[in-house]
C-alpha cells in the first residue's frame, strides 16, 4: 500500500515537472518561431490552458497527500493490533496446554499475505 501511494505521489511530481517542461519549451517555440497562422488557437490561450490544467494537477495532489498519510497511519495501527492479536492467542495457547489443528492452506496462504503487507511498512 505505502509503494502505491509512493509511486502515485511521484507520478504526480513527474507530471508537474513535465507541465513545467511543456510550458517552457511552448514558450521559447512561440519566441521562435512566431507562427501567425490564422485558424490556430492562440499560443497565448495555449499557454493559459496549461497553467489550469497544472494548477488542476496541484489540487488533486494536494487533496490526495492527506489521505495517503491517513491510509499509512491506518495500515501501521491495522498491523499493530493484528500482532498484539497473534502474541495473545500464542499466549492463551501456553495458558491452556492447547494446540490447534494444522492451518488449512487457504488459511496459510492469508497468514503468507498478511505477513508480506506488514513487512511493507
Amino acid at each position: 500500500m505505502e509503494e502505491e501511494v509512493d509511486k502515485l505521489e511521484l507520478m504526480f511530481q513527474k507530471a508537474d515537472s513535465d507541465l513545467d517542461y511543456i510550458q517552457n519549451r511552448l514558450e521559447y517555440e512561440i519566441k521562435t518561431n512566431h507562427p501567425d497562422s490564422a485558424g490556430e488557437k492562440n499560443p497565448v490561450t495555449l499557454l493559459q490552458e496549461l497553467s489550469a490544467i497544472k494548477s488542476r494537477y496541484q489540487t488533486l495532489h494536494a487533496r490526495f497527500k492527506p489521505i495517503a498519510d491517513e491510509q499509512k497511519e491506518t495500515k501501521s495501527r491495522i498491523c499493530a493490533t493484528f500482532n498484539k492479536t497473534m502474541t495473545m492467542i500464542q499466549e492463551l495457547q501456553k495458558q491452556t496446554d492447547l494446540e490447534l489443528s494444522p492451518l488449512t492452506e487457504e488459511e496459510k496462504t492469508a497468514v503468507q499475505q498478511l505477513k508480506s503487507h506488514m513487512s511493507d511498512l
